[in-house]
């Protein structure tokens, strides 16, 4: 009995491996060291809160377009710095099938 339950844990420890994406050339999930102080943080989110405080009725359609870029690039350079653990979908499922087939 014992062993038949190893194997299903097995089987499905395989299968949630297969299901996520691995690729070994993927950059974008390396993590990176904060290079940015405090205070070059703050400058950021100053800029943030200034786009948002903007009267956006009064640009033209180009300048509209250029203010939204630049708020993307900032929310990117935020994320970008701010660090953080990130998790997917199938390893907090497998995590928690792991926690309740070994409780």
């Amino acid at each position: 009995m014992k062993n038949l339950r190893i194997a299903w844990v097995t089987v499905i420890v395989l299968f949630f491996l297969g299901l996520s994406p691995v690729s070994a050339n993927d950059t974008k999930n390396i993590p990176v060291e904060s290079t940015m102080t405090p205070a070059e943080m703050q400058v950021l989110i100053d800029r943030l809160e200034e786009i948002k405080k903007i009267d956006k009725s009064t640009l033209t359609k180009a300048e509209r377009k250029d203010l939204r870029n630049e708020l993307k690039e900032t929310k990117k350079e935020i994320t970008r710095n701010s660090g953080g653990v990130y998790l997917s979908i199938g390893a907090i499922i497998l995590v928690i099938l792991l926690l309740i087939l070994l409780l």
